[in-house]
């Protein structure tokens, strides 16, 4: 890559912090549970960041940008905000994405060719099973930010075609691993918005041709650029969040245009005056900016982390690691034969899963974020919270967790809470309003949609919180029989007319 070279352990680069985070976006539904080969699921596979050749994705009708990468492109491109005022900033970026490749077995046939097969088992026992694997790739551009102003520089991100031969123990055949050439490439280009600040802009494309415009998307995969996602950091920059921007940038953050990904802070939240000060006079560490983006084909959060309690990936979106492992080690020996002859990462989750020692099993059960450490020493009782039921904790100042009897009198289909001074409870019809910074990264779709509410809801903590079902949502009488609900506190919702028989019906928290 052209640009300027530095040492891997520069200042101010927070890209590694984000690594593991990464690699399980580049691994996002590589192989679902139970990881056979057999299993319908894992037959359609590969279904985020995926860039296909542009005269495939676009054969029928051009290509409509969308937030996430589910759907089928043939470009990526992410538009985030950079805070600096340092003439020398530079910028890195890490493009990285999943290769097809196709594991072909092929039987040894005395005085004859070698013959493909389905699967293979040679005299060892051991079975060697036909498949499609991927191979990842990496590519690093680190580039000043001045050069990038008002001129766009494109650097190829492809990857060649290869073939590898594996001979089976015994002569009994061969496994063969071949991959086609992907064409593709990256653009950055970056203009000043406002004084100290820019916007860059990073556009990945696949500049492969199809060889079959019309064929099947499983044929086209092997032209295509999987789980694609850019790593940003850089020395003297620091980034600015587009789901919770400081104040006054928030016009800006709306304007940036990202298509196909979503980009999100990296690394673990600033604190205000403890940042590193190697960015150079790039604000405070308030939890609005950071020193990293992951830009994913997939919706996250700022600062995503994964658990230190997990000990490994197990390649399945939304992964709940205690029962993924439980279910795993419940395989009969059969599937665990065939899920190993499947992929060797499947091979891999098999080995860790079957030694993993019964204390890190046993810290896969659950731990405990959201309290707050009781005080060293002893302080005065505070009063309980409004609304709240029960013992108070006085070290704590917060309702204990829950004990018999705790919840009696509490109806959470007419139970009533002031919202803006107008009672509210189940039937009510309210206007959504998901504060922007501590929300679900997708309530933002949500913002201004009506919705009724079902219940109103106390925590063990105290709080209050509504169940509704959105307007207009088909599926709003299923979900309601299923129990499933959207969830928001009442400082979330606009009340959109009061009730109509007075906040007496059910028990009142707060209400005159």
């Amino acid at each position: 890559m052209t640009g300027t070279a530095l040492p891997s352990d520069w200042p101010g680069c927070a890209l590694e912090q984000l690594s593991a985070v990464a690699d399980a976006i580049l691994y996002e539904g590589y192989l679902l549970y139970p990881y056979r080969r057999s299993s319908p699921k894992n037959r359609v596979r590969w279904q985020f960041g995926v860039l296909f050749p542009r005269d495939w994705a676009e054969l029928d009708l051009p290509v409509v940008p969308g937030i996430s990468g589910a759907a089928d492109s043939w470009y990526q491109q992410t538009e985030c905000l950079v805070r600096t005022r340092r003439p020398d900033a530079v910028v890195r970026v890490r493009v990285r994405y999943l290769q097809w490749q196709h594991k072909q077995v092929e039987e040894a046939v005395p005085g004859e060719p070698y013959r493909p097969v389905a699967s293979l088992r040679t005299d060892g026992g051991t079975t060697h099973l036909t498949f499609d694997e991927a191979v990842p790739h990496e590519h690093e551009i680190v580039v000043p930010l001045s050069d990038l102003m008002g001129r766009e520089y494109v650097f190829p991100v492809g990857a060649p075609d290869g073939e590898e031969i594996e001979p089976l123990p015994g002569g009994d055949g061969r496994v063969v691993r071949r991959r086609v050439a992907v064409q593709a490439a990256t653009g950055m280009l970056a203009e000043q918005v406002a004084d100290g600040l820019y916007r860059l802009r990073i556009r990945t494309e696949n500049t492969s041709p199809a060889p079959d415009p019309g064929a099947a998307r499983s044929e086209t995969l092997r032209n295509a650029l999987i789980a694609t996602h850019t790593l940003i950091g850089g020395d003297g920059v620091r980034f600015v969040s587009l789901i919770d921007p400081p104040e006054g940038l928030g016009q800006y953050a709306r304007e940036c245009q990202n298509a196909f990904t979503f980009p999100v802070l990296g690394g673990r939240p600033a604190t205000a005056g403890r940042h590193s000060q190697s960015a150079g006079d790039t604000g405070a560490g308030d939890g609005h900016t950071g020193n990293a983006m992951l830009s994913a084909p997939i919706i996250l959060s700022d600062h995503p982390q994964v658990a230190p309690e997990s000990p490994g990936d197990l390649h399945d979106a939304a992964e709940i690691d205690e029962i993924l492992t439980l279910r795993t080690l419940l395989l009969s020996d059969e599937e665990k034969r065939e899920a190993r002859a499947t992929d060797p990462r499947a091979a891999q989750i098999l080995d860790r899963v079957e030694a993993m020692p019964p204390e890190v099993l046993t810290r896969l059960h659950g731990a405990i974020r959201s309290l707050s450490p009781a005080p060293s020493a002893p302080v005065a009782p505070p009063a309980a919270p409004a609304g709240a039921t029960g013992p108070v904790d006085p070290l704590a100042g917060r309702p204990v967790w829950w004990q018999e009897g705790a919840d009696d009198g509490l109806s959470p289909t007419t139970d009533t809470v002031l919202v803006d001074g107008v009672p509210v409870r189940g039937g009510s019809r309210v206007r959504l309003r998901p504060r922007g910074r501590g929300a679900d990264a997708q309530d933002m779709f949500l913002i201004g949609r009506t919705a009724e509410v079902a219940a109103v809801l106390h925590d063990v903590d105290g709080s209050v919180h509504l169940a509704v079902t959105l307007d207009e949502d088909p599926a709003a009488e299923l979900n309601s029989w299923y129990g499933r609900f959207h969830h928001f506190r009442p400082d979330e919702l606009e009340p959109l007319e009061p009730l109509a028989d007075g906040p007496e019906k059910g028990r009142s928290d707060g209400c005159p």
